[in-house]
């Protein structure tokens, strides 16, 4: 096999691993959000809160990482940023302002503040355009960490365009970026002797933060840490308005590091029931807050509802919703919104089979769609368990 037909085999071949991350990462983002209203009340609820709030969305930016590209956008490529990232975002966030008027009263449209979820949409756009300057300068991976620890020091970058989280979690989608070229995901699916004792050690780092979380809430609830977690508010606005604020987000962002690379190393390798699921990851992450919208600002998860028995309810709940959004009606039904094909947007209509053959913004391939290699540079086509590459494991 030549190097061209090896590099053709690789961006086809789809694996398992990065779908089964996907749905795991987007349940737990459910799962965060379904918890949110029990953590004023109950230490149980706070502390898996921050167990998840640690590290579940530095982990899915380090996936979105993975399947980015560096080099200078083609036509394409630019294109798919305004019908892939964009385009859903105004939508999404049209129909948002149109439910808080009818729940809330709130009759004011402003699409510079992303309403709740969609602040990562926007974040996947600046990323892309940030990747190619990075990508040019020496230790890119430095330059993202610095950008964020410093960001925290200004209090005019706030949340507009979400500007201040996405450069808050620019590092871990640089990372991401980096991992690719390093190939080091590559030689862990290769990998043999040493998964159970990489996976030992990462349920053991797991154990240890829950432990540590668990002992300290009080003090960490004190604290504000979830708010740190959030990657917006300036350490002003934090309450740390201090020359060294900026050590304790470069310790978050080590941290954060520390348990993504555990959750992706005890992530399944081969494929499994939830695979099929992390292939719609976009439609779990924009559609579950209106599911949970009505439960959150009902009240009802408040005071007694804030039990051991309730907080296990709501964990079985957040998955239940992830995999109801995942199902092939759900995609059918809201693919317009979620996956737009605006044709009639675009001067020139020459590039009409990308826009209906793309992944989504965490390079996940969308179903039913033949995507090009040479343009997502994606993992992205459906194959036989036999094309799994030689050596993988569990």
């Amino acid at each position: 096999m030549t190097q061209k037909e090896s590099v053709t085999a690789e961006t086809t071949r789809r694996v398992p691993l990065w779908d089964n991350a996907r749905f795991m990462c987007v349940a737990l983002v459910v799962m965060g959000h379904a918890i949110q209203r029990q953590t004023a009340d109950s230490d149980n609820a706070l502390t898996l809160y921050l167990v998840i709030y640690a590290f579940h969305m530095p982990a899915f930016a380090i996936i979105s990482g993975y399947f980015s590209k560096a080099g200078a956008p083609t036509s394409r490529q630019m294109k798919r940023v305004i019908t892939d990232i964009l385009l859903p975002y105004f939508i999404m966030e049209t129909i948002w302002t149109f439910v808080q008027f009818l729940v809330e009263g709130i009759d004011t449209f402003n699409p510079t503040k992303p309403s709740w979820t969609l602040w990562f949409l926007l974040a996947l756009g600046i990323f892309r355009l940030i990747l190619p300057y990075l990508a040019l300068l020496r230790w890119p991976l430095l330059w993202a960490v610095a950008l964020s620890v410093g960001v925290g020091y200004f209090s005019n970058v706030d949340s507009t365009f979400s500007m201040s989280r996405a450069i808050g979690i620019l590092p871990f989608f640089v990372l991401g970026w980096q991992a690719r070229e390093w190939k080091i995901v590559d030689r862990w699916r290769d990998a043999d002797r040493l998964v159970w004792w990489v996976r030992a050690l990462a349920i053991g780092i797991f154990g240890s933060w829950i432990a540590l979380v668990a002992v300290f809430i009080t003090p960490l609830r004190d604290f504000g840490l979830r708010l740190w977690f959030f990657y917006d508010d300036s350490y002003s606005q934090l309450g740390s308005d201090v020359w060294w604020s900026g050590f304790i987000r470069l310790g978050l962002i080590v941290l954060a590091v520390v348990l993504s690379v555990c959750f992706l190393v005890l992530v399944p390798r081969k494929e499994n029931w939830m695979t099929a699921f992390g292939q719609a990851t976009m439609y779990v992450y924009l559609l579950h807050s209106f599911i949970l919208y009505p439960v959150r600002e009902t009240g009802i998860l408040r005071d007694e509802h804030s039990s051991a028995s309730w907080l296990i309810t709501m964990v079985f709940a957040s998955i239940a919703i992830a995999i109801f959004l995942s199902a092939p009606f759900i995609r059918r039904v809201f693919r317009p919104l979620i996956e737009p094909k605006p044709r009639w947007l675009f001067a020139k209509n020459t590039d009409v089979e990308v826009l209906s053959s793309r992944n989504d913004p965490t390079g996940s391939r969308r179903t039913n769609v033949r995507t090009i290699p040479e343009i997502t540079g994606a993992i992205t086509v459906v194959s036989p368990p036999s094309a799994r590459p030689p050596g993988a494991g569990a």
